[in-house]
C-alpha cells in the first residue's frame, strides 16, 4: 500500500514534526498511533517518518531512508485575483498539477472589494495548497506570497516569462515553451474576469514578457490556470 505523504512544519536532522491544526488532522481523523510510519517531505527530499510521539498540536517523527529526491517543477504562476471560491478550486488543481510558486496579483479589472479582502485570505490559500500538496505526493508544497499589484509583478525573474492573452493571434502556448525547453524559471501570468487591460498588457510587453494564447475560445479564469498549468508541466 502506498503511504500517505506529509510536507513537514519542523525538520531537525533526523526529526520532524508537523504542528497546530495539521497535527490535529493527524491525531484526530487518521487517528494517528506511535510507531506508524508515513513519508515526510523535508524540502529537501522525501524520507520514511515513523511517529514517536503524539501531543495535542504535535506530532513527532524520526526521519529515515530517503524515499525520493526533492522534485518540485519551478512553475511559478501569477494567479489575477478572482471569485474566492473559484480561485481556491484553482489553487487546489494547480498545486496538485506541480506548480511551485501561485502569486495572486491585483490586476486594474479586479473587483475592488476581493482586492481588499485577498491579504486576509492568503492563510486560508496557503492552507489549501498545503492540503493538495499532500493529496498529490508533493515533495513541496506551493509558494504563496502576499498580492501584488500588476506593477510589481511583471518585474518578476524568470525565463521565459509568458503572458496568456486572449487577444494573441498568432502563438500558442505550446509553441512559445518549445523554444524553451531546458529553462527551468518559467512564469505563467493569467488575467482576471474580463481580460487584462490594454495599458496592462503593454506593460508586460514592455517588460520583456511573451505574449501567448490558449486557442481560440475564451475561458473563466480558473480554467486558463489549470490548462496553462497541465500544458507547461506536459512540456
Amino acid at each position: 500500500m502506498t503511504r500517505r505523504r506529509w510536507i513537514a512544519d519542523e525538520v531537525s536532522e533526523n526529526h520532524a514534526a508537523l504542528l497546530g491544526e495539521h497535527a490535529d488532522h493527524l491525531i484526530r481523523a487518521l487517528r494517528a498511533r506511535v510507531g506508524q510510519e508515513f513519508d515526510v517531505a523535508t524540502g529537501s527530499a522525501v524520507r520514511r517518518g515513523r511517529i514517536t510521539s503524539i501531543h495535542d498540536g504535535r506530532v513527532d517523527l524520526e526521519l529515515g531512508e530517503e524515499v525520493c529526491a526533492h522534485c518540485s517543477a519551478n512553475v511559478t504562476l501569477l494567479l489575477s485575483i478572482f471569485k474566492f471560491d473559484r480561485m481556491e478550486w484553482a489553487i487546489e488543481k494547480c498545486t496538485e498539477l506541480g506548480v511551485a510558486k501561485i502569486v495572486p496579483v491585483i490586476a486594474r479589472r479586479t473587483d475592488a472589494h476581493l482586492a481588499a479582502a485577498s491579504a486576509k485570505r492568503v492563510e486560508r490559500w496557503r492552507k489549501i495548497a498545503l492540503q493538495a500538496a499532500e493529496q498529490s505526493r508533493r515533495s513541496a508544497v506551493a509558494e504563496i506570497p502576499t498580492p501584488m499589484r500588476v506593477q510589481e509583478a511583471v518585474k518578476l525573474a524568470g525565463a521565459p516569462r509568458i503572458l496568456l492573452n486572449e487577444s494573441e493571434q498568432e502563438d500558442s502556448l505550446r509553441e512559445v515553451l518549445s523554444a524553451y525547453r531546458g529553462e527551468n524559471e518559467i512564469l505563467l501570468a493569467i488575467g482576471p474576469e474580463g481580460g487584462w487591460a490594454e495599458g496592462e498588457r503593454q506593460l508586460f510587453i514592455n517588460e520583456g514578457w511573451i505574449s501567448a494564447s490558449l486557442g481560440p475560445t475564451i475561458l473563466r479564469v480558473e480554467t486558463a490556470a489549470i490548462a496553462a498549468t497541465a500544458i507547461t508541466m506536459t512540456e
